[in-house]
């Protein structure tokens, strides 16, 4: 765990790199979920990482608390779980603005930028669920920077909002790999379609599928929504992307 300075405050982080591998490397920011960093989403940083990667994780929360002050003390596996602990996360998640987080991302790529152990060249960054938002944010912000992102079962991509997410697109020069859910409220079919329309329209390079049968949060094997097959397509993908372009 590392802590970096922000305008507001303090953010803890979670920094993971490979064993046993030596020079520079290039770095991933990743992005985590509603549910907050945990031991999950450090088990998740960890395996990116061992594809020769330096991976670092924030809590975009620190606003509220450290991670460990926020981490989940209900059973997610447990679907009578979920409602309780999320009407205290997602005030966490509402809380953070895009004016907010865009000051916050900044700040996590140039740390991780400056670490010695990365290599010059783009990062890349993957997001899940409010992190692909966050992800995408990045990416829009520091198109200088960020060269390739993933984004899983990544809801809110599309509303009639100025600021909608799917509007930051034109502003995107990283790759974008995006794996919805099909049974996710929070991005139904015309949404997918929108979104789809929104990456071609706008000349990102992208490749974007549904996975069949897999609800929203589908990579968190520490919640009922874990959908195994799901998970390892999702690194499969995530690994040749960041293969083809941060190398």
């Amino acid at each position: 765990m590392i802590d970096i300075r922000t305008d507001d405050g303090v953010a803890d982080a979670y920094l993971t790199r490979p064993d046993g591998v030596s020079g520079p490397l290039p770095g991933v920011l990743f992005v985590i979920d509603a549910i907050g960093l945990r031991p999950r989403t450090k088990e998740m940083a960890d395996r990116i990482a061992s594809w020769g990667y330096v991976v670092l994780a924030p809590n975009v929360f620190y606003r509220h608390g450290t991670a460990t002050e926020l981490e989940p003390t209900l059973d997610l596996t447990d679907p009578d779980s979920r409602r309780p602990f999320f009407a205290q996360a997602m005030p966490r998640v509402h809380a953070l603005t895009d004016d907010l987080a865009e000051a916050d991302l900044s700040r996590y790529l140039d740390t991780l930028r400056g670490l010695d152990d990365v290599a010059d060249g783009s990062v890349g960054a993957t997001g899940y669920c409010a992190g692909g938002r966050w992800a995408l944010l990045a990416a829009a912000t520091r198109p200088d920077v960020v060269g390739a992102i993933g984004m899983f079962h990544t809801g809110g991509l599309v509303t009639d909002d100025s600021a909608s997410p799917h509007l930051r697109l034109p502003r995107v020069r990283a790759e974008i790999l995006a794996i919805h859910a099909d049974r996710d409220a929070t991005m139904p079919p015309e949404a997918i379609a929108m979104f789809e329309h929104a990456l071609t329209s706008s000349g990102v390079t992208h490749h974007a599928t549904v996975y069949p049968g897999a609800p929203h949060g589908y990579t968190m094997s520490d919640t009922a929504a874990f959908h195994p097959e799901a998970t390892e397509e999702h690194f499969d993908a995530l690994r040749s992307l960041f293969a083809r372009k941060l190398h």
